[in-house]
């Protein structure tokens, strides 16, 4: 049986780390020093415990004419196993943080588990590679590709959420030796790409990005996402959720991305092969329910579970319910 326990068991580490007092030195079990200090404000104590596991790994691009290597950030699996990996992606403007309360009961399952940033948004080092090279929506794809071949190189079950979800399509239909199953979690999949905003003056993009990184903003986005959930932790749920825009190329990042059109694949729906499982909250203020049931009707191979009394992010909200309905999903029961 599923769980949802207080904490992660610590993961001890001997690297050069940042303490509370901002001091550099070698020390266990503390938050790495890529990340920004301002996670030391975060009280949640799943967000903090998987914050101290975020790792960047090399993987090697090719840019134009040239190779370089992005430190890339994601959380591996304590434990590699021949079976089939979940590999858990985040939605617009996220990080693998989003997955806090869902990771450790996956884990707990079983399941080798990796949650992985997609480039430009979470915890990567993109200091030595143009933010208008991270944007594209192929460049993403060519970089999960090539973490995938360097890393978990086994078909993996790829989880996406919100936004997430069209990333995950669109992985699976160009690179489908990769991908076994797909999970798709209020999905959004309709919408075509950024938009309008591809035609805004760049000095309108960076005030609107500006406003996207906001407090005020991001708590108002917390209320419509989630139900009932107190001021405290909407404002502990705002720190975790703005951590990554606070590195320092953040703005160029977002801004470049929604200058390059984003993600349209509204297209691919009919073409993705792998069997997949829809997952809605049945509450979802952004993107309507009604749509699991288009998204099931479209997909060659698809079932759907929604979630009652449930927003638009699930496996925050209720990640027992989200971890149940993935493990179950992967050993192929009922669920």
């Amino acid at each position: 049986m599923l769980g949802l326990r207080v904490g992660l068991a610590p993961i001890q580490s001997r690297s050069k780390c940042r303490n509370s007092t901002g001091e550099y030195g070698v020390c266990a079990d503390v938050f790495p020093s890529f990340l920004p200090k301002e996670v030391e404000r975060i009280k949640d104590p799943f967000a903090r415990n998987m914050a101290k596991r975020i790792e960047r790994l090399p993987v090697q691009l090719q840019v134009g004419i040239s190779e370089k290597c992005i430190m890339s950030s994601c959380v591996k699996p304590l434990v590699e196993t021949q079976k089939n990996p979940v590999v858990l992606f985040h939605g617009f403007d996220s990080s693998c943080l989003e997955w806090r309360y869902a990771y450790p009961l996956l884990e707990e399952a079983g399941l080798e588990t990796w949650a992985v940033d997609v480039l430009g948004w979470g915890f990567s080092d993109l200091e030595r590679l143009p933010s208008c090279d991270v944007s594209h929506v192929a460049s993403k794809r060519n970089h999960l590709y090539q973490f995938w071949r360097s890393y978990i190189k086994k078909p993996m079950i790829l989880v996406g959420p919100s936004l997430g979800a069209a990333v995950a399509i669109d992985f699976a239909v160009n690179h489908s030796e990769a991908v076994k199953h797909l999970v798709l979690i209020d999905a959004s999949v309709y919408n075509e790409g950024t938009g309008e905003r591809t035609k805004l003056p760049r000095i309108v993009s960076y005030a609107g990005v500006s406003l996207l990184k906001s407090i005020p903003l991001r708590l108002y986005a917390n209320f419509l996402c989630f139900n009932n959930i107190s001021f405290t932790t909407s404002l502990d749920w705002t720190n975790v959720g703005r951590l990554h825009c606070l590195l320092p190329w953040w703005e160029d990042a977002t801004v470049d991305f929604m200058n390059s059109g984003g993600y349209d694949v509204s297209s691919l729906i009919e073409q993705v092969k792998q069997e997949t499982l829809i997952i809605w909250g049945e509450d979802d203020k952004i993107i309507s329910s009604k749509l699991a049931m288009r998204l099931q009707c479209e997909l060659p191979n698809a079932i759907v579970r929604q979630i009652p009394d449930c927003g638009h992010i699930p496996h925050v909200e209720r990640p027992d319910h989200v971890a149940k309905l993935i493990v179950d999903f992967v050993r192929g029961s009922s669920c």
